[in-house]
């Protein structure tokens, strides 16, 4: 599809779990809220003012802002807000590519002549927002997906910013190498180290030493992103590339046997939503943050397509083991799980022999005792009296 002007929309609610808990909560709109209590899943704007992010300690928090208002989360309330809020999109238009619960991209190039210009569907978007769920919203409007979501980004919060086709590299350059996608904490320091401090700078280094400073992936992504070459169409109806699930743990000491719990909590969700939209996978991946906010993934490729919770727990229990070193150094805040190389479940189960010892069948009888009796009807032994954690609310596969 060819684009002509700024027509790529990034609409982004702006911290979605604290502004539905202000919107039905009176008491707590204009004051600081954290949503969660041991971490920090997400907060207000008042908040944020304070010093206090999401994936923070609870502690760390309540001592930042002693003066919030923790709340428990609430995922049913999320999900619906974020189901209404897709709704809207796509009353907008067709083309609507939803990035997490929260934001999606949108193109309205060819609406012209039905619905105005991008700047005008944009402004009846945030309107149609505020007015149909009660919630804000900012919408970044640019001629590339990437440029709009930093559009949508410098625009916070209950913002609208369009950068104009031509003025694309003045709006850019000047903004801190942090808004580029893919720019974390340990590339910001590589790159402030050497003096690399705005988009602008990253512009004007050429690829080569990108790449012997961040390797080809990233050296070749940012040289590309920072002079807003990004071809990428919206997408719609792409079934997702993999599968995951993560918990975020805080800064309390965990055993490996606490760690193993939760990784089993973690797979049994994982495995349960594959086999419930008819998915498997052949790689497993492993992701930890850990006390001084590093990361760390490693992966393992199964011999097969799977949607097995043995079978991917088996391979992951081998991934944690081996990260026990980083783990008993570092401290562990966050462990996440997701399976990859997706490919449509009952095709793969067409080829493959029945295999009799897979534990497929067990696998089914539960699930069907859950989809029954609800979630908790059959749980592990090994998390029997544990917090099995939050359930993300998620886009649909």
């Amino acid at each position: 599809m060819i684009r002509v002007g700024a027509s790529i929309l990034h609409a982004d609610l702006d911290a979605f779990y604290a502004s539905v808990e202000q919107r039905d909560n009176p008491r707590l709109r204009g004051r600081p809220v954290i949503v969660g209590g041991g971490v920090v899943l997400a907060c207000s704007y008042e908040a944020k003012a304070r010093g206090v992010r999401t994936a923070m300690g609870g502690r760390e928090a309540r001592r930042r802002c002693p003066e919030a208002v923790v709340v428990q989360p609430r995922m049913a309330a999320y999900s619906a807000a974020s189901k209404a809020v897709f709704r809207i999109f796509r009353d907008t238009t067709p083309l609507v590519e939803g990035i997490s619960i929260d934001e999606a991209f949108l193109d309205v190039g060819g609406l012209r002549k039905i619905s105005g210009t991008p700047v005008e569907i944009a402004d009846r978007l945030r309107a149609d927002v505020r007015r149909q769920v009660g919630l804000p919203i900012t919408v970044g409007v640019a001629k590339t997906k990437f440029l709009a979501k930093v559009a949508s980004g410098v625009a916070k919060p209950d913002g609208l910013l369009v950068v104009p086709v031509g003025g694309e590299l003045a709006f850019l350059h000047p903004l801190p190498v942090e808004r580029l996608w893919g720019v974390g904490p340990v590339t910001s320091a590589k790159l402030r180290e050497r003096g690399i401090r705005t988009v602008g700078a990253v512009a004007r280094i050429g690829e080569a030493a990108l790449v012997s400073m961040l390797g080809v992936a990233a050296g070749r992504h940012l040289h590309a992103l920072a002079h807003n070459h990004d071809p990428r169409a919206i997408q719609t109806g792409r079934r997702r590339g993999s599968i995951g699930a993560q918990r975020a743990l805080g800064r309390s000491p965990r055993t490996p046997r606490d760690l193993d719990a939760v990784l089993c909590g973690l797979v049994d969700r994982v495995a349960r939503r594959m086999r419930a939209a008819d998915r498997v996978g052949r790689t497993v991946m492993l992701r930890l943050r850990f006390d001084d906010f590093s990361r760390a993934a490693r992966s393992h490729t199964l011999p097969r397509a799977t949607s097995n919770t043995s079978t991917i727990l088996e391979a992951l229990r081998g991934l944690l083991s081996a990260a026990m070193p980083m783990i008993d150094e570092r401290g562990v805040t966050l462990v996440g799980v997701a399976v990859g190389n997706l490919d449509d479940g009952k095709a793969v189960q067409l080829m493959l022999p029945f295999n009799p010892d897979s534990g497929a069948e067990l696998d089914v009888a539960v699930d069907a005792v859950r989809d029954r009796f609800g979630s908790s009807a059959v749980t592990r032994a090994v998390l029997l009296g544990r917090d099995p954690g939050l359930t993300m609310p998620m886009l649909p596969d």
